[in-house]
């Protein structure tokens, strides 16, 4: 560039000439024509969404045409013959409208404060709440704060009840209608109009619809008769009815009601007094002592109607409705529900678990009692179960709520009263439950589709619907049950188990040092097969084997198998928790399971290695004939191999032939399956199944009490056998398969590994394998040695009755292991029996008896002489004989152990 004199002139003149001035001209005229186009594209885009805009407008419902008062139909139940088995109650019939001046002021500002503080200031939308949400949503990143106001809440339970199925674009266009018709109803409706619509639609948990309902479900009173705090309680369970409900959530609903009264103080709908007074108000207790069943069935329902009404409820939530819009629709929206319920089967279970002679005699009955007394000076005192047996606890620490007869509960009521009451007294409320004891369930699933073809959730008289069902809410420990599930399932799937693994059943600890102990007590019976410990459901081998396979590899099966109550680690009032550790294997679990989710993962084992969620109905189709839940398809997955499936189902053929599960089998077609008892008999159950069905059983206390009578502890069975014995009468007799990939090879019982000629000819076995798993190793376990000739045990150096013999080389036991057991010398030899401390004998390993102190008493010559003639006596027979090493008899149940079997079962036969 040339700054110069020159360079500037020329510049100058480049710049004042008549090209550069049409160049400017050009440019101009060029950036108003950019500028033009830019306005045009604005006021067309804006037309264009006024067009949108008024067209979506105009398609909305008339506001002359909606309606937004409550309304339904009834909805039906189907089992797989087309037979209606339920009819679900209407909205008319689980809701009790109520007129304006019967809505407690409290109660109206309470929903106002916390659920559209701007309610009686805006016209049907909340601009400035809009704002809000979309800079949290900004700010946050997360557009999860609503601006819904009541008007729209309204709107969308009552007129948009179909949306959840509609697309970006129609969800756009509905809301944009939903914020037009509330505006336009708030023309033509007022606001107490709209509230009182609001309060008598909305769903308030625990089967209620509409603020009377739940007035008199949570406080046995009218709507207008609430308090400030009652108000506040109802208040609070509208933003999640299961989350918030004071029954079964009374924490959670606590929290919330503090901010109903919070938001209520703020906006000067209360004072302070009002506040300070309703926020130190125990109506809680209030709630849990008087509440009262109301709800509108006009019938009961059975456990399997429970179990798929909650089902459905929790896929239409899934599906994108709320909890208001769910129960709405399952309840008033004439829906057409095909569930997978079997008739047959179903009334086979009914009358088995309904019959009362098919329980052991002696039936007890555990007591629920709740009881309001007001006294003359107006004070209100609530006793629970809980007081109620503490009182008696403190006469008898033995008491536990179990008696004997109604008449006995009843006199212990009124002991009670007589106790706890004072002249002047009234009574308020009282309330008492007497369930029979032991308690039962059944799960019944047909594998190969993964339907629930019958359920059973509890014995006695059932009293409401949706009440508490044993076979998919109680949490129970499933005891060896879970052997097979956390052990050996993983262990022959992926980490190098078969059948024919031997373990030493011998003393064995935890990490924490705890001896595991067997369900039989104190002896030990040395190598044992996996096939033997499954079949005689060992605990000490079982935990040996899932420390080998590691707890982390159980624990990642289970998961597979479809249990969701496991976890990886929780703490629980500052003690941790977790069940990836070795107890896993004997069903030592933090929460327990539930019968449902067990009998899946049995049928997992039954359907060749594939687990089908299980499902309690096909479809739901609306009033209009469309299907709004489809759930036709299977759910499928391969958890473990074909091959593991079958070998854990040979094995549990044996439980059921010559095992714990003896007294199962009905004789009319092959069976598989699995005992589980947990300490002190508190839970006993029975898994298992057939080529058509598998079928859970449990029984138990709900008290947790431990069972002691024995047909107590084998009902489980007994009950398992009435019912599949049934389901199977005119079934053709079917036989599990063996599967490709299986093949046979014979081993040494004692090793689990190739025979020796010679030396393992009295222990060989055939046993099923995987291909490519079979033993090429030779047996390990026995060997050729001098043999005292009087006891059959390896002969010391001084033993004058020396012969050729055969031995077991057992693995020695830890020296920690050992203290607690008298003469306990582990060698590599034959068996022998030692007592411990406390009398308990426990066969171990050891040499013969003639040692050095043996040898040198007095009168030795004798003591030889009359050994050798004993054994001329008896022993010449069986010279010729190969020696083997023989198991020790069944061992006979012990109620010392931690976690026990039942070995004798008393029921066999009935």
């Amino acid at each position: 560039m040339n700054y110069g004199k020159r360079g500037v002139v020329e510049q100058a003149r480049a710049l004042n000439s008549g090209t550069n001035k049409w160049g400017k001209k050009i440019s101009l005229f060029g950036f108003y024509i950019i500028l033009a186009l830019m306005f045009a594209v604005v006021i067309i885009g804006t037309s264009a969404g006024i067009g949108v805009f008024n067209g979506i407008r105009d398609t909305a419902p008339s506001i002359s045409n909606i309606n937004v008062t409550p309304k339904g139909f009834s909805t039906f139940v189907y089992d797989t013959d087309g037979n209606q088995i339920a009819k679900l109650v209407s909205t008319d019939s689980n809701r009790i409208p109520v007129s304006w001046d019967m809505i407690p002021e409290n109660l109206a500002h309470a929903f106002v404060a916390i659920e559209d503080e701007r309610f009686y200031e805006h016209n049907g939308i909340d601009i400035q709440g809009i704002i809000r949400a979309g800079i949290v949503g900004l700010t946050s990143g997360h557009f999860s704060e609503g601006a819904s106001t009541i008007t729209q809440q309204l709107l969308k339970n009552n007129v948009f009840s179909g949306w959840t199925n509609e697309s970006k674009l129609q969800s756009v266009k509905r809301k944009i209608q939903e914020q037009y018709l509330a505006i336009q109803l708030e023309k033509t409706m007022s606001k107490e109009e709209i509230l009182l619509n609001y309060m008598n639609t909305i769903n308030l948990g625990s089967n209620t619809l509409g603020v009377q309902a739940a007035s008199l479900r949570y406080f046995n009173k009218s709507v207008s008769e609430l308090s400030l705090s009652e108000c506040a309680v109802i208040a609070a369970i509208t933003q999640n009815p299961s989350r918030f409900n004071p029954i079964t959530h009374p924490d959670k609903n606590s929290v919330r009601r503090q901010k109903v009264l919070d938001h209520m103080l703020k906006h000067n709908f209360i004072t302070q007094i009002e506040y300070d007074q309703a926020s130190s108000d125990d109506v809680y207790s209030r709630i849990q002592n008087v509440n009262q069943e109301t709800g509108g069935d006009t019938t009961i329902n059975s456990y399997f109607v429970d179990a798929l009404t909650n089902d459905i409820l929790a896929d239409l939530i899934e599906a994108g409705y709320n909890e208001t819009q769910a129960y709405t629709l399952l309840y008033s929206g004439g829906l057409k529900i095909y569930s997978t319920q079997n008739p047959k089967i179903q009334a086979i279970c009914d009358d088995v678990f309904s019959n009362e002679e098919n329980y052991p005699a002696g039936t007890k009955y555990l007591l629920s009692y709740e009881l309001s007394v007001k006294s003359s000076d107006g004070t209100v005192t609530n006793h629970s179960t809980e007081m109620f047996q503490t009182y008696f606890k403190n006469k008898n620490s033995s008491f536990n709520l179990l008696f004997s007869s109604h008449e006995d509960a009843e006199a212990a009521i009124e002991e009670y009263k007589a106790a706890v009451m004072a002249d002047g007294d009234t009574v308020l409320g009282e309330k008492y439950n007497l369930l029979p004891q032991p308690q039962v369930s059944i799960t019944v699933e047909e594998q190969s589709t993964g339907y629930i073809v019958a359920m059973v959730g509890g014995r006695g008289q059932k009293t409401a619907s949706r009440t508490f069902n044993r076979a998919t809410d109680a949490y129970r420990q499933p005891g060896s049950t879970y052997k097979v599930l956390s052990t050996y399932a993983p262990g022959i799937d992926s980490a190098g188990l078969t059948l024919a693994t031997v373990f030493n059943d011998a003393p064995y600890a935890y990490e924490d040092g705890t001896l595991v102990k067997n369900w039989w007590g104190a002896e030990y019976r040395g190598l044992n097969t996996v096939r033997t410990a499954i079949k005689d459901s060992m605990n000490v081998i079982a935990v040996e084997a899932i420390t080998l396979i590691t707890p982390q590899l159980a624990f990642d099966y289970l998961k597979n198998f479809g249990f969701t109550t496991l976890t990886d680690g929780v703490y629980i009032n500052g003690k941790y928790y977790s069940d990836v550790q070795q107890s896993t294997a004997l069903g030592g679990l933090t929460y327990g399971v539930k019968n449902y989710e067990l009998n899946a993962a049995y049928a997992a084992i039954a359907n060749g290695g594939v687990y089908i969620e299980p499902k309690l109905y096909t479809k739901v189709v609306d009033h209009d004939g469309n299907v709004i839940l489809d759930n036709t398809e299977a759910k499928a997955k391969r958890i473990i191999k074909e091959t593991t499936a079958f070998l854990l189902t040979s094995a549990m053929q044996d439980v059921v032939t010559s095992g714990t599960g003896g007294s199962v089998n009905f004789g009319t077609t092959q069976i598989a399956g699995k005992t589980g008892t947990t300490s002190d008999y508190k839970d006993v159950w029975f898994a298992g199944y057939t080529n058509y069905y598998t079928a859970t059983t449990w029984t138990g206390y709900d008290n947790y009490v431990s069972m002691k009578d024995s047909a107590e502890k084998n009902l489980s069975k007994t009950m398992w056998r009435k019912v599949m014995a049934r389901i199977h009468e005119d079934l053709p007799y079917s036989s599990f398969s063996v599967p490709e990939g299986i093949v046979t090879a014979t081993v040494c019982s004692r090793s689990g590994k190739q025979p020796i000629e010679g030396l393992c000819n009295g222990t060989l076995m055939s046993e099923y394998f995987e291909e490519g798993t079979v033993p090429t190793e030779s047996c390990d376990v026995h060997y050729a040695g001098t043999m005292c000739a009087i006891d059959g045990c390896p002969a010391t150096e001084y033993c004058p009755f020396k012969t050729a013999g055969v031995f077991e080389l057992t693995p020695e036991v830890p020296p920690a292991l050992q203290s607690g057991f008298v003469n306990y010398t582990p060698t590599n030899s034959a068996y022998t029996t030692v007592t411990d401390e406390n009398g308990n004998e426990t066969r171990v390993l050891n040499t013969c008896h003639h040692t050095l102190e043996f040898m040198v008493q007095p009168g030795i010559d004798q003591i030889i002489a009359a050994e050798q003639a004993s054994a001329i006596a008896a022993a010449q027979p069986v010279a010729e004989q190969p020696q083997t090493t023989e198991a020790p008899a069944a061992p006979q149940p012990s109620e010392e152990s931690v976690v026990n079997e039942v070995s004798e079962d008393v029921s066999a036969g009935n």
